[in-house]
């Protein structure tokens, strides 16, 4: 019997598009929400991102949703708007990162399922948020990270970088999956659902704001450093006679022992490196002595002498790499599964355990439209009716 787990019997109708919104209604089914996707007739946009072959298997639509059934629904006539109004009762959570304009003539804003359930949570992720100049634009991850100062200062003088993996989408959709369990929490309380809003922007912001913070009382107006730390030393990417790693050296105790690896113990007692401040202004120096060190040691010896003086580093690895490093298959949360024609792909779980166990992808993402007939049945459609609303192009 499957162990039981924290959100079984509740259900998700889930009209998210592209990473932060279906992501979050993928890590409400990785905790046992039953999550039904509604997709368009014929497949929605967002399905095609990274193709790995096949109908609509892009990688990235794959990831971000594992544990659904999928339906496929036009609301916006009187045929399809019958049918959602019918499904939205039997819901607890509505997700969705569409402008407020199309939730609205959708009938999934705030006021309309409060009408129809005022238990219904309402999760929405948008760009910029709700309030300001910039509330009705669209954006995507990219945007986030580089109006929070994050890409400025990863790249080099004059040419900044964005990160490659979307992180203001994958934290935006942890934040709103948060903020969800938390609202249901809170219903069992006050008999209420409520509203759980995001933002892309918001998201970014707040991973930024130790930075943020410095140059609003520092007025510091840092540069980009590449790789390189600027608030502690040494720390940065660093080249090994056979491949690249990465240190991190961060407060005294961790500064004494670097110091007595590569032979530098005078440095402990150096006023100039006395904190990660002072070392961090002297990072020329320190990163070039480990880099020196680096260089004349293989990365497999060079991660054990670090590992051994309670160092932080790792590999650069490349992605081919990361799938087959020990260390990666030792946390397991790789699932791989049998997609329609892309084969077997591996589908992360949530990466967290319960008394030791992950919470396994259940079930491969769904083909597009794949569970209408099973999803309307149960809300009291006969197969019948389920065959005309197809001919007539509802679902």
């Amino acid at each position: 019997m499957t162990a039981p787990r924290p959100l079984d019997g509740f259900r998700v109708l889930d009209f998210g598009r592209y990473v932060a919104g279906p992501l979050c209604a993928a890590m409400l089914g990785d905790l046992g929400a039953d999550v039904i996707r509604v997709d368009r007739v014929g497949g929605s946009e967002d399905r095609h991102l990274m193709p790995l072959g096949g109908e609509g298997n892009g990688a990235m639509f794959l990831e971000v949703n594992r544990n659904k059934r999928g339906i496929t629904l036009d609301p916006t006539g009187e045929a399809g708007a019958a049918v959602l109004r019918r499904l939205l009762a039997t819901v607890d959570v509505v997700v969705a990162n569409l402008p407020d304009g199309a939730l609205r003539r959708m009938g999934i804003d705030a006021a309309s399922l409060e009408a129809i359930d005022p238990r219904i949570v309402l999760t929405t992720v948008s760009a910029f948020g709700d309030a300001g100049p910039w509330a009705e634009r669209p954006g995507f991850d990219a945007v986030g990270q580089v109006m929070s100062g994050a890409a400025h200062l990863s790249g080099g003088p004059g040419a900044p970088v964005k990160s490659y993996v979307q992180w203001v989408d994958f934290a935006s959709a942890t934040m709103a999956a948060l903020g969800t369990v938390a609202a249901l929490w809170d219903r069992e309380r006050t008999g209420r659902g409520g509203t759980v809003e995001g933002s892309l922007l918001g998201t970014a912001l707040a991973i930024a704001a130790p930075v943020l913070a410095e140059q609003a009382v520092l007025g510091c107006d840092r540069v980009p450093t590449g790789n390189r730390a600027q608030v502690a030393a040494p720390a940065d990417v660093f080249a090994t006679r056979d491949g690249w790693i990465v240190v991190q050296v961060v407060g005294n105790a961790q500064f004494r022992r670097w110091a007595a690896l590569v032979e530098e113990t005078a440095w402990s007692e150096d006023p100039r490196f006395g904190d990660d401040a002072g070392r961090g202004d002297h990072a020329d120096l320190l990163c070039g002595r480990m880099a020196e060190w680096c260089q004349e040691r293989s990365t497999a010896a060079a991660l054990d002498d670090l590992a051994e003086a309670g160092i932080p580093a790792g590999p650069v690895l490349t992605p081919r790499q990361a799938l087959t490093h020990p260390q990666v298959s030792a946390l397991d949360i790789f699932e791989e599964m049998t997609i329609p024609g892309a084969g077997e792909v591996p589908v992360a779980a949530l990466p967290l355990s319960f008394d030791g166990s992950i919470p396994r992808p259940r079930r491969r993402p769904p083909t597009i439209g794949e569970h209408t007939d099973e999803v309307l049945t149960e809300v009291g459609y006969s197969r019948a009716e389920v065959a005309d609303l197809r001919r007539r192009g509802v679902v």
